[in-house]
């Protein structure tokens, strides 16, 4: 299948000139601190210099949200090969067998290092406390603090990363735009509140950015996750993969109005069932695996039944289970939904689905090589081939581990052949045609375009409703592209419409329904599509 072509609009988002701008020289720069980036970082050498820019604090990654846990086989009846047929499985027909098999035989040994580094998982008559979440043939699920693994497993390695003599971390630091020269990734344009611009030029850059679900208007993602690595990989020219896969999480707490709040699949492995708004229990109706079916069906469910009742969500019922286990396992999603007045123990929780984690992205190899020269990757920004068509759940922790440690030693091996002396290049930085920026209300175009995917290009698609999103989109992006914005804000909103306009591309090439992506005019799974679509810039 030929690459699809996207042009972006612009190489660099801001002109510059670099007699005026600062330089800033460092071995290795990481470009994002959730636990891909954080995990390269500890794999650098000691005797290189490593900056990790993050954009807002580190606490605040993608991978500090994470509840359900991080999937290992760690019990004696499990196995590696079990745990590689769920993955297999759930990927529909599109996962890379050796990039599985080499990631989950990782797995114990991963998780057996983070708790090395402090992280202290839930434990049960002494060793790892384990559960199932959809999917899964067995429990192999390690979590923390209850629903609340991520937020551990990060305190651990910041305290370690921060220990390291040899890492910078500044946050609060928005990656603009990488640097290239000669097709090699030579660092990044930065910029802060409190520095401005900044040339970081680097031996070697490791993209670990995060995902891209502020695309749509209702996701699990935080603010922060606005596709930011996929765009600035993009107009350097590095390839991109999947994109028409967006993960859509089937329970995210729906109270109108509010923010939404996701509830962890592992409500679901402990027991909890799915009702509609009769009260009836409709999984089994829909898969054999009833309320722990792989992601994608379950979230067609969710639509397809809420379509049926002509009601705005489903709910999950806890109602049956233990207070204590409750209690015990899922104090934050208890914490979240006595907010709204919820008692989880006694009353049904409403749920939606929401977009929830990008499968696809910058093309990797299996050490985090992407096709530009000089540039690695890490996490979800990445489409390692681990994932297929639709991501396992808690694989995304183990695939950020893995391919962060990868990316990191690759990184830290070709910087140190490298002689420092390198000269910084010329670069050219075309001037702008540019807008009032006033003339552009920011928050109001990022509401309609999220709206408009949501709508559009969200779990059912349609060859006309791509149509239909790609030209509003273009239109809105004849003066978002040529706007020259000098904000965060700005910045974000044209990452997002160049990475919509890479999602409507590869959805439209993608005529087949496989995995997260389900075309309503193409509802076939075809062998002609056991393939990964391509998407190639050209400025």
């Amino acid at each position: 299948m030929n690459p699809q072509i996207v042009h972006p609009p612009t190489r660099y988002l801001v002109p510059f000139d670099p007699k005026r701008v600062p330089h800033m020289f460092a071995d290795v720069l990481i470009l994002g601190g959730g636990i891909a980036g954080l995990r390269a970082a500890l794999s650098i050498d000691p005797r290189l210099r490593t900056v990790v820019v993050t954009k807002d604090q580190l606490v605040l990654s993608n991978s500090s949200w994470a509840q359900g846990g991080i999937a290992g086989v760690l019990d004696p009846l499990d196995n590696v090969a079990n745990h590689v047929s769920d993955t297999v499985s759930a990927g529909k027909g599109l996962c890379q067998q050796d990039v599985v098999e080499a990631v989950i035989k990782e797995a114990p040994q991963r998780i057996r290092e983070l708790i090395e580094l402090g992280t202290k998982f839930d434990r049960e008559d002494g060793e790892i406390a384990l559960t199932q979440e959809g999917g899964h043939s067995h429990r192999r699920i390690a979590h923390a603090l209850g629903d609340a693994t991520g937020k551990e497993i990060m305190r651990a390695m910041i305290e370690t990363v921060r220990a390291k003599d040899n890492v910078e971390i500044w946050e609060n630091t928005f990656s603009i735009d990488l640097l290239t020269h000669d097709e090699t990734c030579r660092g990044a344009l930065v910029w802060s509140n409190s520095h401005g611009k900044t040339f970081v030029w680097a031996k070697q850059t490791i993209i670990c950015t995060g995902g891209a679900g502020q695309l749509y208007r209702e996701t699990t993602n935080p603010d922060i996750a606005t596709a930011d690595g996929h765009a600035i990989a993009f107009r350097a020219g590095a390839e991109l993969r999947d994109m028409e896969f967006m993960q859509f999480h089937p329970t995210v707490l729906y109270i109108a109005g509010s923010s939404r709040h996701l509830i962890t699949e592992a409500v679901r492995g402990e027991g909890a069932y799915l009702v509609d708004v009769t009260g009836h229990r409709f999984m089994a109706e829909y898969h054999e695996m009833g309320e722990l079916a792989p992601r994608d069906e379950v979230s067609l469910a969710i639509t397809a039944q809420m379509e049926k009742t002509k009601h705005p969500c489903v709910y999950l019922d806890l109602t049956h289970l233990p207070n204590e286990l409750v209690n015990e396992r899922f104090p934050h999603i208890k914490k979240v939904c006595e907010k709204f007045g919820i008692d989880i123990t006694h009353e049904r929780i409403p749920v939606r689905p929401g977009a929830h984690y990008m499968i696809g992205g910058v093309t990797v190899d299996l050490q985090g090589r992407t096709t530009l020269d000089g540039l690695w990757a890490a996490g979800e920004v990445t489409s390692t081939g681990l994932h297929g068509a639709n991501r396992l759940a808690s694989n995304s922790l183990l695939e950020g581990l893995v391919y962060g440690l990868r990316a990191g030693e690759g990184a830290s091996q070709r910087a140190l052949e490298i002689p420092d002396n390198f000269t910084v290049p010329s670069l050219d930085s075309p001037p702008l045609e540019t807008l009032p920026e006033e003339e552009l209300k920011i928050e109001d175009m990022r509401n309609s375009l999220s709206s408009l995917m949501w709508r559009q290009v969200g779990i059912q698609r349609s060859e006309n409703d791509l149509h239909s999103a790609l030209k509003q989109i273009e239109f809105w992006d004849r003066y978002v592209s040529r706007q020259e914005f000098h904000s965060v804000a700005g910045w974000e909103l044209q990452n997002l419409f160049l990475v919509a306009r890479i999602v409507i591309a590869a959805a439209l090439a993608r005529q087949e329904s496989r995995g997260v992506h389900t075309r309503s005019d193409y509802p076939e799974t075809m062998d002609t599509f056991a393939k990964h679509i391509l998407i190639h810039s050209v400025i």
